[in-house]
């Protein structure tokens, strides 16, 4: 399985998006300071995630939620709740 994520940061409630096959190794990264563009903003609380068999579908996912403010947005608002 392959997953599209959304991390809040603690520190700022800053939001990072990835995508990865092993979501709780990922997460322990992230949190670790491992990964140079959130390093800075750790700890992290997973927020969301979406699960596909393909990588291809994943990384798409991941693409159009980064690029295009419009799938951004109706991702935020659909888990405002969670975001709070």
């Amino acid at each position: 399985m392959y997953y599209v994520y959304l991390l809040k940061s603690k520190k700022d409630e800053s939001l990072y998006i990835g995508y990865t096959n092993d979501l709780k190794r990922r997460f322990e990264e992230h949190n670790n300071g491992e990964n140079k563009s959130t390093k800075f903003k750790t700890p992290f609380e997973l927020v969301y995630y979406e699960s596909y068999r393909a990588r291809s579908d994943a990384k798409i996912r991941e693409q159009a939620l980064k690029k295009h403010a419009q799938a951004y947005t109706t991702l935020k608002q659909r888990i405002a709740n969670s975001l709070t």
